[in-house]
């Protein structure tokens, strides 16, 4: 199996092929060499029964029976007088039914026999036998055989050697598919060819192929430059801070650098986690979702939020509701949305969870400055921040957001809240 597994399948093809035309071939060569010699067969008993029959009139007149014909009566037994019985009993018997005997043995190879009945003038019953060799027709037979083999091998060698033929013609465009694909600078794709085939299949799904590896790459490539741009700034703060420590490392100024450093390696951390948590949500890579009580994971998202006096945090839930995620998931979204929604409003931030037959609403409203209409598909982006220098946030909230709500087929939209600041409406499945 390992042998047949490593040849490639022009082979593999062409073997099977060979092996079946060289098998039906011979079958049927055979089939014809028998019907070949059952027609000289059918041919010689019908010239042995018109021998026979001349002599069946002369034994019915009584007249001289013709050289080459024995007479016996029904039981065999020879009565023309011409030496001893031609054929056994078992023969007799069958010639006697009408039916041809073929004889082997004998200085002349096989017999073959026919009897006609005839009654004597006397009445007795008589059997008129007329025989003939069979050497003629088995060396008919034999040359017939030998050109019927010589015939189904040439014809298996055609097959052969067409199946190869047709088979190479067939992969021709595979490879030069293959050769192209090899060759193709990225952005580019196969040429389709123009026939609706198999081929034309492969070529649109190799085209995709190609077309998701191109984003991939490009997502990656992006994803990276953006990365390192972010990490730069929280880096770069952490060393400078570092050195001055260094540089003056008198105790007045230490406590503060220190809580700098802290508040810098808590912004680092926060964004490293971020950017981990998107790239697994844009590889896939999502635990089975399972039902999550919603409103629980609102209250416990309120107690993570650092103490904020001058921004009130309100909730309204009518019902419990759960929704189709994991806990972790559902804690990234709520913390991430809560912290913008409190970050940007003046005095309160209104949270809503409303059951929508089989979704489930989370609206978070602030009353804050806003988005203008314009911005709001792009604060989904990654690394968007629509005010870079007021220096808050890393401008992946929102984009965390939007992807881990829409790998569980839900969505996330920012329109204007009633208390006219922003409303951010994430639309999970019901759990």
């Amino acid at each position: 199996m390992s042998w047949w597994a490593r040849r490639s399948l022009r082979t593999r093809i062409t073997l099977v092929v060979g092996v079946v035309a060289v098998t039906a071939l011979l079958a049927l060569g055979r089939v014809a060499g028998g019907l070949l010699f059952s027609a000289a067969l059918t041919s010689g008993d019908g010239a042995l029964g018109e021998r026979a029959a001349v002599a069946a009139g002369a034994v019915g007149a009584g007249t001289a029976v013709p050289p080459g014909v024995r007479v016996t009566d029904v039981a065999g037994t020879p009565v023309d007088g011409r030496g001893p019985r031609p054929v056994d009993a078992d023969a007799i018997r069958r010639l006697g039914a009408g039916e041809p005997v073929t004889v082997p043995g004998g200085p002349d190879g096989p017999q073959r026999w026919v009897a006609v009945a005839v009654p004597a003038p006397d009445g007795s019953p008589r059997l008129v036998l007329a025989s003939g060799d069979l050497v003629g027709a088995a060396g008919l037979f034999a040359d017939a055989a030998r050109g019927l083999a010589v015939t189904a091998l040439l014809g298996a060698i055609a097959v052969v050697a067409a199946t190869w033929t047709a088979t190479r013609l067939a992969l021709r465009p595979v490879d030069r598919l293959r050769a192209s694909a090899a060759a193709l600078p990225p952005g580019e794709r196969l040429p389709v060819p123009p026939a609706r085939d198999e081929l034309a299949a492969l070529a649109v799904e190799i085209n995709e192929l190609l077309a998701r590896r191109d984003d991939a790459v490009a997502r990656l490539e992006r994803f990276t430059s953006e990365a390192a741009h972010e990490l730069r700034s929280p880096i770069a703060a952490l060393r400078a801070q570092a050195d001055v420590a260094v540089a003056h490392p008198d105790r007045a100024s230490a406590d503060e650098t220190w809580r700098s450093v802290a508040r810098e390696a808590e912004r680092l951390s926060g964004l490293v986690g971020d950017l981990l948590a998107l790239a697994r949500a844009d590889a896939g890579e999502r635990m089975p979702a399972r039902p999550v009580d919603l409103v629980d994971a609102v209250g416990d998202a309120f107690a993570r939020l650092p103490e904020e006096p001058t921004v009130a945090m309100t909730l309204w839930a009518p019902m419990p509701v759960a929704v189709a995620a994991t806990p972790a998931e559902v804690a990234i979204v709520l913390d991430n949305v809560l912290a913008n929604a409190r970050r940007h409003a003046a005095t309160v931030v209104h949270v809503s969870v409303v059951p929508a037959g089989r979704w489930v609403r989370l609206l978070v409203d602030d009353d804050g400055p806003g988005i203008p209409p314009d911005e709001r598909e792009r604060v989904f982006d990654r690394f968007t921040r629509l005010q870079p220098d007021a220096g808050e946030g890393s401008g992946l909230g929102l984009a965390l957001v939007g992807r881990l709500v829409a790998g569980r087929h839900g969505t996330a939209r920012a329109t204007t809240s009633p208390d006219g600041g922003l409303r951010v409406t994430v639309r999970w499945p019901v759990g």
